[in-house]
């Protein structure tokens, strides 16, 4: 039986999304965006384009929730399935877009560069439990005019995995399409077999910019899958109270669903998001409350009651080292985004309220990643019953260390983590380098980045994608592109 996380009744989820719908049927959703009002009116509703603002109706609202698909697949750069994105299936990958990298070495917060983004790559290469990269943080050593196409860039050139990103201007949606067709080869094979998801991101309250909601539109039209990333800060930009927070979380993303559908019916979506409660103390928002994790939960669950596949930013942490703080807030928050069935979480690795990432961390959070994974396979019985011959055997040999029994379940029921995770009594301990966390995780980084192979892509293939971020770096005034780059 597969554990589960419940924080609301259907009841209440209904009265969620139905006062989520009377919002954006009766106060609108205000969009600035005028193609996109041309597209809602010729759909039914109702737009005031003098105050850019767009009432939906009950029958727009329905058709686009049932022309979301229930699920769907994400593949690597090579075309092999790494995702279902659907029923209570988990996913993790590294939060995203961070500002800052916490250096393994000297321990200070700083700018990243292209150097850290290839070494993150080859490092999230090697870890098992994180399905997907994300295009982590922006290196601070190229405009940032490239620098959304530049990471998925770098992402594509390095690594297999898929690739959860995003674009910050429509312009750089085109050239992020192209370095995707690049390893696809075509649009209807993109199309088939998706590369990337794009996080897609209202603005509270209820509201569009031009920039986000066309993103929305052109990934709609080539087939690539949107996560929405709805981010109320309770008690500041929405109701302190949790349930309104979620009718206004709720509101926001069915609004970005309605877009994609009319865009294009089947446009595969995530029902995601960013809340946050809103620390009036420090003025902060801080990602590891736990209330925070619990609306998190809570509108997975809302999602799953619609039909839709979910994701959400929860396992990560606001601590500024990788402390205790951090094991707590990413390990609580991995954990209940598992039992809640969150399709797709992100967060790994994150630190300081989503601005900072971390290799080391992530390399412990893999290990949180496992952890949860084992615990939602729950407890099942394997060959225990009858269980008299197994204890006559144990009460005859006094153990049972090579019993048939242990040598054919013993993989499949415990789960030994990697050396990130010290299981050595104190003695082995001291005598192998009485190493902390940091240091292991440190050398685990060394490790993989040691061990990372290339991912095969052909040299026409390779090319292309050089050709492609070329030509866009040199638009925007930069003449070549950083040296460890190519």
């Amino acid at each position: 039986m597969r554990p589960t996380l419940r924080l609301l009744d259907d009841g209440l989820i209904d009265r969620i999304v139905s006062e989520a719908r009377d919002i954006v049927c009766t106060l609108g959703v205000e969009i600035h965006n005028p193609g996109l009002l041309d597209m809602l009116d010729a759909h039914g509703a109702r737009v005031d384009k003098a105050a850019a603002r767009a009432f939906l109706n009950e029958s727009i609202v329905d058709r686009a929730i049932a022309s979301a698909p229930a699920g769907f697949k994400l593949y690597d750069v090579h075309g092999r399935q790494t995702h279902h994105f659907s029923g209570d299936q988990v996913h993790f990958t590294p939060g995203s877009a961070a500002i800052n990298i916490l250096d393994g070495e000297t321990g200070a917060i700083r700018k990243p560069t292209t150097a850290d983004y290839i070494r993150y790559v080859k490092v999230v290469s090697g870890l098992p439990h994180i399905a997907s990269q994300s295009t982590a943080f922006i290196p601070a050593d190229v405009p940032s005019r490239i620098s959304d196409s530049y990471r998925l860039y770098l992402s594509l050139l390095y690594g297999e995995k898929p690739v959860v990103t995003g674009a910050f201007t429509i312009e750089a949606f085109e050239v992020m399409k192209d370095l995707q067709l690049a390893v696809r080869g075509s649009e209807q094979a993109l199309a088939e077999k998706p590369l990337a998801i794009f996080s897609c991101c209202p603005t509270a309250p209820i509201k569009w910019s031009d920039v986000t909601s066309q993103n929305v539109i052109d990934c709609a039209r080539y087939s690539v899958p949107v996560e929405f990333v709805s981010m109320p800060l309770s008690g500041f930009m929405s109701p302190v109270t949790l349930v309104g927070s979620l009718v206004q979380h709720t509101a926001e993303t069915l609004s970005g669903v309605v877009i994609s559908q009319i865009a294009r019916p089947g446009t595969p979506v995530l029902w995601g998001g960013s809340p946050a409660i809103f620390d009036i103390r420090y003025e902060t928002t801080p990602m590891g409350a736990i209330e925070t994790m619990m609306m998190d939960c809570a509108y997975s669950e809302i999602g799953h009651f619609l039909g839709l596949p979910t994701q959400a930013y929860i396992s990560l942490s606001d601590a500024k080292q990788l402390d205790a703080q951090a094991g707590l807030e990413t390990g609580m928050g991995a954990t209940l985004a598992a039992l809640s069935g969150i399709n797709s979480v992100s967060g790994p690795g994150m630190l300081d309220f989503e601005s900072c990432q971390s290799l080391e961390k992530l390399v412990v959070d893999n290990e949180i990643c496992g952890m949860t994974k084992r615990l939602v396979r729950g407890i099942e019985p394997r060959d225990d019953f009858p269980a008299r011959p197994i204890f006559e055997e144990l009460l005859r040999e006094k153990h049972l260390l090579i019993a048939k029994h242990t040598r054919r379940h013993l993989r499949e029921e415990i789960g030994f983590p990697g050396p990130v995770i010290d299981r050595a009594n104190h003695a082995r301990w001291l005598e192998e380098g009485a190493l902390t966390l940091g240091a292991r995780a440190r050398h685990e980084v060394a490790r993989l980045v040691a061990a990372y192979q290339p991912s095969g892509l052909s040299a026409d293939v390779t090319g292309e994608l050089t050709r492609i971020m070329q030509a866009e770096a040199r638009r925007h005034g930069m003449d070549a592109l950083p040296e460890r780059a190519t």
